[in-house]
């Protein structure tokens, strides 16, 4: 039973960190994609880092929009998964929500397409202001 809970959210300034957390599943899967998206008011949820594993590698991805700000890890022995974001911008505000799948996406659009994912978390809602 994977039951995701995301934690961490918070309101900063423009250029501040936060680091999220998500919790609840087992992350003891060989093959696995484990993904952070975020939706602003009136917006698509959209994907913001993402790592995908399976028996010979893993990968992470991100958009263009947070590269080299966000880092997404996974701690395994603490069965948590972390966004550690830097530098935080206005744009950067929205819900939050942690996802996982049971199988390795391979593309950009696979990556970062929410109906990919099986299990999903309720979301921690990040403010940014300017």
């Amino acid at each position: 039973q994977v039951h995701l809970v995301e934690s961490g959210g918070g309101s900063v300034q423009a250029g501040g960190s936060l680091r999220l957390s998500c919790t609840g599943g087992e992350f003891s899967d060989p093959v696995y994609t484990l993904g952070w998206f975020r939706q602003a008011p009136g917006k698509q949820r959209e994907g913001v880092a993402h790592l995908a594993q399976d028996v010979r590698d893993s990968e992470t991805y991100y958009p263009d929009s947070v590269k080299d700000r966000f880092t997404i890890s996974l701690d395994k022995p603490e069965r948590t998964l972390y966004l550690q974001m830097n530098n935080l911008k206005p744009e950067d505000t929205g819900l939050y929500f942690c996802a996982f799948r049971r199988a390795r996406l391979r593309t950009a659009l696979a990556l970062t397409d929410a109906t990919n994912y099986q299990y999903w978390g309720q979301g921690t809602q990040v403010t940014v202001s300017s």
